[in-house]
């Protein structure tokens, strides 16, 4: 097959429209200027961030929301370093993206030449695979591997280096075919054992999380769920593979696990955990479930051969992708639940009674009551809407007390990566502008990618963003007073006026201070956000005591206190 001459630029940009992509995120530099310059007759959207770190968490987004390999271009040096904290998110939260960076030409090489980086080395343990393309004629092969690898078995992120020589270089090659995706598929003897291990259960627990679910998935699991009365609990920061509303439902392990849940992990005598590596923040720090063998008897189903084995020796160890798993798992026969039927239903009025009003606003004493301002978004916004936060306290009001209406309507890092809630909201909206994104941003999480605001006035994305003003650091705050109360030191913050400065960027803002105040000030925010396709900001300026729902800065102080005195 003969194909045209073309450069280096325009093959990369005929093959990534062969492999689907529709939209890319990135920062210019002239380290690229030939994929720009394909860009510019391509259908492919090019998003123009204002800092590669906020370009790498949109590419994130579009992977977590669609399944397919979020794109995001830098330049080199300062560009990739930048864009780092996107790969190592996208690595640790299992989502398909493939980071472009523009490298030194092949001529400056290993000569420590302007801005010039070994990728390979930099990104070793941050993705699936890094490599460079040094020849042109070469790129169709490098990005069909590049989409195989990113979404295949565990989906992550993938680094091709491109020098600036190969890009303007030009070769006569033959484009590939697009990608297709390889998973694993339990067998039959698996699943007859599984189902064999869930009929001699007492008290089983279905835990779901990990990446590479889809819509079909979610209903396939949802349906083996309730044909066998499981009780359903979500991984860290996937509470949306169930909706929260289904009657089996039973919440998130996680960070502020409800105890009662807590208790249920530890106590279940069989767990189904399909997705999640089981990781640090899903086990409690591999105390609900010891390692490497654990009281329970464990069922893990994971894309990953290598991570089965790795910290936890389950009974029964499945290799499988999440839509392979779940619909084998639809089609089995169910079991009789007699031994648990009820505790579907306690566990679930467990999560409600932990989903009530905190003791701490219940005096009506806090000005501004962060619980009602949760309830409020329940109410004004659609059970789609999807919800977007980074790292930091403020996401625990997001977290227990929302309730999150199903597949991909929460967006947030498993890596605990501060900035990613901004960036996230405005490629959700982007990506899906007929949804309602709400994002949740702490005042110090909104300061290290609040410009990207400015990306979303420009593309018209209307998110809208609610930021916690607490005036500081608030986690690192409340580590600080538990471990050495009331030595404040490196955790204040002195914050410009947020919502002044949204509408310096062109955006609706306005500032909240009393409860009363949010209902009226959220209903103006959505009607902005709809009626101009403009973001609209809200700044919650509230007292930062007021830093869990179950314990006020000053109680954690104190009790510390008591804590040093008793020793």
């Amino acid at each position: 097959m003969t194909h045209p001459t073309r450069t280096g630029g325009q093959i990369l940009v005929d093959a990534l429209k062969i492999h689907g992509v529709d939209t890319a995120f990135g920062v210019p530099g002239e380290s690229y200027l030939d994929v720009l310059d394909a860009l510019h007759d391509s259908a492919i959207r090019f998003i123009i961030n204002r800092q590669e770190g906020g370009a790498a968490f949109m590419a994130d987004a579009y992977g977590k929301m669609t399944g397919r390999p979020g794109i995001c271009f830098v330049t080199r040096g300062p560009g990739a370093t930048n864009a780092s904290i996107g790969v190592h998110t996208a690595y640790q939260d299992s989502t398909p993206m493939i980071l472009f960076i523009g490298q030194v030409g092949n001529d400056f090489a290993d000569r420590e030449a302007f801005q010039e980086i070994d990728y390979r080395r930099m990104y070793g343990q941050m993705a699936k695979w890094v490599a460079q393309i040094d020849r042109a004629d070469r790129i169709p092969e490098y990005l069909a591997r590049a989409f195989q690898v990113a979404t295949s078995g565990r989906p992550g992120p993938v680094v091709l280096a491109l020098p600036e020589d190969m890009l303007i270089s030009t070769a006569a090659v033959a484009d590939t075919r697009r990608y297709q995706p390889v998973q694993a598929s339990p067998s039959a003897a698996q699943m007859a054992r599984l189902r064999e291990m869930l009929a001699g259960a007492q008290r089983p627990l279905l835990l779901l999380g990990g990446g590479g679910w889809n819509a079909q998935a979610c209903a396939d699991v949802q349906r083996y769920a309730e044909d066998n009365h499981l009780p359903v609990a979500c991984a860290f920061r996937f509470q949306d593979l169930l909706d929260n509303a289904h009657p089996n439902y039973v919440g998130d392990v996680g960070i502020g696990i409800n105890p009662k849940l807590a208790a249920r992990v530890r106590d279940a005598d069989v767990i189904i955990a399909i997705g999640p590596r089981l990781g640090e923040m899903t086990t409690g720090g591999y105390t609900l479930i010891a390692s490497p063998v654990p009281a329970q008897r464990l069922i893990h189903i994971h894309a990953d051969a290598e991570e089965l084995g790795s910290v936890y020796q389950a009974e029964l160890m499945i290799n499988s992708g999440m839509a392979q798993a779940a619909a084998m798992l639809a089609a089995l026969a169910p079991v009789d639940a007699g031994a648990w039927r009820d505790s579907v239903a306690q566990a679930r009025a467990e999560l409600l009674a932990y989903q009530e009003q905190p003791p701490i606003f219940q005096d009506g004493q806090a000005p501004l009551d962060l619980w009602q301002v949760v309830q409020q978004i329940r109410k004004l916004a659609p059970a789609d809407a999807i919800i977007t936060n980074g790292a930091g306290n403020y996401a625990t009001w997001a977290h227990r007390f929302h309730r999150y209406g199903g597949m991909r309507t929460q967006l947030a890092p498993t890596s605990g990566a501060m900035g990613y809630g901004v960036p996230a909201g405005v490629a959700a909206k982007i990506i899906a502008p007929q949804l309602t994104v709400i994002t949740f941003a702490g005042d110090g999480e909104y300061m290290m990618n609040g410009q990207e605001l400015a990306t979303a006035v420009q593309y018209k994305a209307g998110v809208v963003i609610i930021v916690f003003n607490n005036g500081m650091f608030g986690t690192i705050r409340m580590h600080q007073e538990r471990d050495y109360p009331g030595r404040v030191s490196g955790t204040q913050l002195h914050n410009p006026d947020f919502a002044a400065l949204a509408v310096a960027y062109g955006a609706h803002g306005e500032v909240v201070t009393a409860t009363e105040q949010f209902g009226p000030a959220l209903e103006r925010a959505l009607a902005h956000a709809n009626g101009t396709q403009l973001p609209a900001l809200i700044e919650l300026r509230y007292d930062g005591n007021l830093i869990t729902p179950g314990a006020t800065l000053e109680t954690i102080r104190k009790n510390a206190e008591a804590a040093r005195a008793a020793k």
